[in-house]
């Protein structure tokens, strides 16, 4: 990610989400923290820091700490380190797989003034039963956000003698199932109301500007996937500009749909795609016989690449029986059609267009400008040097691309892109991860030159980012 002024960081904090965080986002974040050079290790020895910090407030002499082997457990670990001027003694299951970070800490805790011990069956808990009864405070590090279902053995005999003891209880994150706790430190943001939250040193970006973090919601095809699990493209474009439609087809085909059809008077061989031929120079409403049962049966269908402005009212009539809809390009003019769900992909111009509202002022103030006008059930992607994605509520930045990428089509990949993870994301999911790999798929088709790239050079390098 390019550098960015940090008077402008210190505008953009006012769009950072605040308030409960769900496990899929918080993943996200971290992950993007890791891209701007915050590693999992740094988080995790702040978040073991906080928390120790929490278990000291009752001033305990006698500390356990509850540990499971996933990174819940190395703040577990990270916080035992930081308590070893006290009594500690730190219970862990001995077998299960483990994650690298909490083995790094556990290593590192080895050469501390920390009892460690290992427990692999019921048994073992119960012979450890004086420390349960002894301890002052009990840390629960056992299980994290991305844990589901009823803790096993010999977590859930742990469970059991905690929740029998005196001691106070402090969750490392969130409550491990089942377990009792007086106090939940939640690291960066809460994930669940009323729950205390300690500041772990994520950098803002990692909250404000998309990163390889919204890409972590493309979930991996099953192996039993069939034709069309992907997801169905309709693309409607082409007559006046003939190339358009089928650079966004094709990017959506690189970006994960199965299916692409394109609708358009004009035909470029491209055999991946399915043509769906339309007389005439410009796409007409006579032609909607044959394009409502195809934008029916289509996941998402994308209108404008290449449409010219004689068309207007088939995108209208289009956009009232697309289940999904991303409209760009021509399609962007008044009235705004608008589907059930919509992506709006404009450039500056086109949203003053559609919109009628003035752009000026610095990126703070065209993002609250943006989030303003975005319509209901909608998503507003604005291209630019740094894209701003707004969906009314949530405002998302993106500052991937290069300045090759003035060169005509970048904007219909970009539309093919948007449409394909359309299907199966949200549309302001699908709008930030859209912005993201469009742009990373530039700088690496331009290969560090300021000119002379072409759209078609970015299509390999889509499913590159985004899969890759």
């Amino acid at each position: 990610m390019q550098d960015l002024l940090s008077p402008d960081l210190v505008e953009l904090a006012a769009f950072c989400e605040a308030g409960v965080i769900s496990p899929e986002r918080m993943r996200a974040v971290d992950r993007n923290a890791a891209a701007l050079g915050v590693s999992g290790l740094r988080l995790m020895e702040a978040a073991g820091l906080a928390l120790a910090c929490a278990v000291r407030e009752s001033a305990p002499e006698r500390v356990l700490v509850l540990c499971g082997r996933g990174n819940n457990g190395g703040d577990g670990l990270v916080a035992a380190r930081h308590l070893q001027d006290l009594t500690v003694d730190v219970v862990v299951p001995a077998c299960g797989s483990a994650t690298p970070e909490f083995l790094a800490q556990m290593a590192a805790l080895h050469h501390c003034a920390v009892a460690v011990h290992e427990v692999a069956v019921p048994a073992g808990v119960e012979a450890l039963a004086p420390l349960f009864e002894r301890a002052d405070a009990i840390v629960d590090a056992m299980l994290g956000t991305g844990v589901h279902g009823a803790p096993r053995e010999p977590l859930a005999a742990m469970i059991g003698r905690a929740n029998r003891s005196a001691a106070r209880i402090v969750a490392a994150d969130v409550p491990t199932p089942g377990m009792r706790s007086d106090l939940v430190l939640a690291f960066h943001r809460p994930k669940a109301p009323g729950v205390r939250a300690a500041g772990i040193g994520i950098p803002l970006a990692a909250e404000v500007f998309a990163g390889p973090g919204d890409l972590l919601c493309l979930r991996p095809k099953s192996p039993g996937a069939h034709k069309g699990a992907g997801g169905e493209v309709l693309v409607v474009g082409g007559g006046p500009y003939q190339g358009a439609p089928f650079l966004a087809g094709m990017a959506a085909l690189r970006a994960g749909a199965d299916l692409v059809r394109v609708a358009s008077p004009a035909y470029v061989p491209c055999p991946d795609l399915i043509h769906v031929p339309l007389a005439g120079a410009v796409v007409g409403e006579e032609h909607l016989e044959v394009l409502i049962p195809l934008a029916e049966r289509a996941d998402v269908v994308l209108c404008g690449n290449g449409l010219g402005t004689r068309s207007h009212a088939v995108v209208e009539a289009l956009a009232r029986v697309a289940p999904r809809l991303v409209l760009d390009a021509d399609a962007l003019r008044i009235p705004l059609p608008a589907g059930a769900a919509t992506i709006y992909t404009p450039h500056a111009a086109e949203f003053v267009r559609m919109t009628g509202r003035s752009l000026a002022g610095g990126l703070a103030e065209r993002a609250r400008t943006v989030r303003a006008a975005v319509p209901a059930g909608a998503a507003v992607l604005l291209k630019g040097a740094i894209d701003i994605v707004s969906d009314g509520e949530r405002v998302r930045f993106n500052r991937t691309g290069c300045p090759a990428m003035t060169v005509g089509g970048t904007g219909d990949v970009l539309a093919g892109v948007a449409a394909a993870l359309f299907c199966r994301l949200s549309a302001f999911d699908a709008a930030c991860a859209a912005a993201y790999a469009n742009g990373r798929a530039g700088e690496a088709a331009a290969a560090g030159r300021d000119a002379g790239m072409t759209a078609t050079e970015m299509l390999p390098h889509i499913p590159e980012v985004l899969y890759g």
